[in-house]
């Protein structure tokens, strides 16, 4: 099932940077959480001190705006600081780097590049097409 791409299993080495390069990008996510959590906020009180409507008012359709599109970031960020999280359990358990829907090892270069990838290059080549 896997494709020329795939790559032998990882060996310690590869774990440790890999591990590395996770504990930075939680960092960053959870850093990216804090600060859009905060702007989310504001923009939460702005709009309560000011009497907007939305259909009426030209701003209130740019609060509106903010508040969705730092509301979909919050999620987007969310959801990869939980990838990031089962990435690195993944590493304590033994099973990062293995594609969860065919088995495969999925390539280093993958992982250097998204070091949260449950899924070799192959299987999200195919889920991309399903979609």
């Amino acid at each position: 099932m896997a494709g020329p791409e795939e790559a032998a299993a990882l060996t310690p080495g590869d774990l440790a940077e890999l591990r590395e390069l996770l504990v930075a990008e939680s960092r960053r996510a959870r850093a990216q959480i804090a600060s859009l959590t905060g702007a989310f906020d504001d923009i939460v009180g702005a709009a309560d001190h000011t009497a907007t409507d939305d259909e009426h008012d030209p701003e209130g359709s740019t609060i509106a705006l903010e508040r969705s599109q730092t509301s979909a970031l919050l999620v987007s960020t969310r959801a990869h600081l939980a990838d990031i999280d089962v990435a690195l359990t993944r590493i304590d358990a033994g099973g990062y780097g293995v594609c969860e829907r065919c088995g495969q090892p999925i390539a280093r270069e993958r992982l250097l590049a998204r070091p949260a990838s449950r899924t070799c290059v192959a299987c999200a080549a195919r889920a991309q097409r399903r979609r």
